[in-house]
């Protein structure tokens, strides 16, 4: 039976990302193989990190939030044709704003304080992000060297500033800002030794994904990411659509700084260069760019991070190893890529077979 061709999207769409992470396990595990420990007892270990008790789900949860934010930096710009991978500059510039308001004016110790703080992160994100998309329509750079160079750029600025004019002279072996006070931070979850960013991570997907595909300016934005040419000939507003979707992917990179500022760091220190938007641009890839999808890749990634430790202590592997499980997934995604469009298609019917000329035996007279 023939499947539509919605019914052959969404089969893809769960299938390849689905393939593409059942390829990443296999090749892990043959990284763990050739380094003379048993892949079985790594995929279990990976398992028992990240969702094998509620101790690590908090983990694996409290891992997530950040790149719930960060991937949305990629999967907006993207949705409007644009591939943005500079989140980790927005992401750190957005905790440096997050710390540095208090350099500025003393904001009020309570949740109004806190949430000038985190406008302030976004605001700064959405600034820096808006700045590639600008670069792209006004200047025709490549909106991914731009974003990555200032990615660069950013972190240059961060180490200057932490290190520098804003270093709290108390922070002697590690260079840091000066503590956020505590009316300011962010709390827990009651309950649970989650803090509230994983509700903004949750809130900015589900909202997001509402604007994307059941508003006007959404579907615009679709449009112009689908095709520029024919959105420019209905007359939509293609550079301001662009621009806006990365100053939104931005703010929510810059928020995610903020976030970590006030609630895991209370300053900011180079603990915040983790490489969260790294992370986040494999996350938007795995969920095809679709901010609902997000949320469980993310939580799926967060578990992997907190496996980390776990795989370390039990394996006497490298805390880092689990980069190596990201970096197959990473290239995995790309490479299923070219199996887009072609997983689910009817088979071209076989062309009939052509009749053979009747083979005319003459007789020779005899």
């Amino acid at each position: 039976m023939a499947l539509s061709t919605r019914t052959q999207e969404t089969l893809e769409a769960i299938a390849l990302p689905v393939l593409a992470m059942t390829g990443a396990l296999l090749l892990f595990g043959a990284f763990i193989w050739a380094g003379g420990k048993s892949p079985v007892d790594a995929w279990a270990l990976l398992f028992k990190g990240a969702f094998g008790d509620w101790f690590s789900w908090q983990n694996s949860l409290q891992r997530a939030a950040p790149l719930m934010l960060t991937a949305l930096c990629v999967a907006i710009p993207a949705r409007a044709g644009l591939i943005v991978i500079g989140g980790e500059g927005a992401l750190v510039l957005g905790g440096l704003a997050c710390a540095g308001l208090p350099y500025l004016f003393a904001p009020p110790a309570n949740a109004f304080g806190t949430a000038m703080l985190l406008l302030a992160a976004a605001l700064t994100g959405a600034v820096w992000i808006a700045l590639v998309g600008a670069l792209r329509q006004w200047r025709g750079v490549n909106e991914t060297i731009s974003s990555l160079l200032l990615a660069y750029t950013a972190v240059a600025l961060f180490k200057h500033f932490v290190e520098g004019p804003m270093r709290d002279p108390a922070s002697l072996n590690k260079p840091s800002t000066r503590t956020l006070g505590d009316g300011l931070l962010i709390g827990g979850i009651a309950g649970t030794d989650i803090h509230w960013g994983l509700v903004f991570g949750i809130a900015a997907c589900v909202l997001l994904g509402l604007w994307l595909f059941f508003t006007t300016s959404g579907f615009a934005t679709r449009i112009v990411g689908g095709n520029t040419r024919a959105a420019l000939l209905v007359g939509l507003p293609g550079a301001r659509l662009m621009v806006g979707a990365c100053a939104i992917g931005g703010a929510c990179a810059g928020l995610a700084g903020g976030i970590e500022v006030a609630a895991v760091h209370t300053n900011a220190n180079a603990s915040l260069i983790a490489g969260l938007g790294y992370t986040g641009i494999l996350v938007s890839f795995v969920a095809r760019h679709n901010p609902w999808a997000v949320i469980p890749v993310a939580v799926l990634f967060g578990g992997f991070g907190a496996a980390g430790s776990l795989l370390q202590r039990r394996m006497d592997v490298p805390d880092a190893s689990v980069m190596v499980l990201q970096g197959f997934a990473f290239l995995l995604i790309l490479a299923s890529e070219a199996l887009r469009g072609k997983l689910f298609a009817p088979r071209a019917p076989k062309p009939a077979p052509t009749a053979q000329p009747t083979r005319v035996v003459t007789e020779a007279a005899t």
